[in-house]
């Protein structure tokens, strides 16, 4: 049986992360997200992935919010409508892509609205 060593190398690269210490821009995107989704937005989940192609280095970002009651919905209604276009400002990097990929309305008991994104986080240059 062959197995390619540079499979399982890519394989292990695909889990790392592209921190940089205290300038990580991973984190400078999460806070630059958080602030965009509003005060009231719980963040549910944060997943991070090495994302390669043959020019590019970056991360898949796939992050979960939760707003409950009207005032933090009307929040997440307007972060649902900026996402997509909005310029992060994070120095040596470009968000290449930002999606909402699923929304999910609920009304009782409580009202709340749940979204989840997709963004990639690519180095520039």
């Amino acid at each position: 049986m062959f197995i390619d060593p540079a499979l399982s190398r890519n394989q292990a690269l695909r889990h790392r992360s592209i921190s940089h210490g205290p300038r990580d821009p991973s984190r400078r995107l999460l806070r630059q997200v958080r602030a965009l989704a509003g005060p009231d937005a719980v963040l549910l989940r944060h997943s991070e992935n090495l994302w390669l192609s043959a020019t590019f280095l970056g991360a898949r970002h796939c992050l979960a919010f939760g707003f409950e009651g009207l005032q933090a919905i009307e929040q997440g209604e307007q972060f649902i409508a900026v996402l997509p276009d909005h310029e992060f400002a994070i120095t040596g990097w470009l968000v290449a892509d930002a999606a909402i990929v699923a929304v999910d309305h609920e009304l009782s008991p409580f009202p709340r609205l749940r979204v989840e994104a997709d963004l990639l986080l690519l180095e520039e240059g």
